[in-house]
């Protein structure tokens, strides 16, 4: 084998050593990322929760409103027709 053919070995060797480092820097980039979203969607959870409640106890007085409103307009209705 020839000094050339060793040289060109080396310098692929290089090469797919670069590569490699890209794409170990690469995949690190990403592993920050996915942590970066993970905490951001755990915090996104964390505010869902509350407001979730909240809509339902909104929802639960909505409903009780309208029972009372429904009442009150039978009410009138039964009085208009009394009188």
């Amino acid at each position: 084998m020839t000094e050339s053919y060793f040289n060109a070995l080396e310098q692929k060797i290089d090469q797919i050593l670069e590569r490699y480092n890209k794409l170990e820097e690469e995949n690190q980039q990403l592993r920050d990322r996915e942590r970066l979203l993970k905490e951001e969607n755990q915090q996104l959870r964390d505010r869902e929760r509350p407001l979730k409640e909240e809509r339902a106890q909104l929802s639960q007085i909505n409903e009780q409103t309208q029972a009372k409103i429904e009442a009150m307009i039978t009410r009138l209705k039964s009085l208009e027709q009394n009188k």
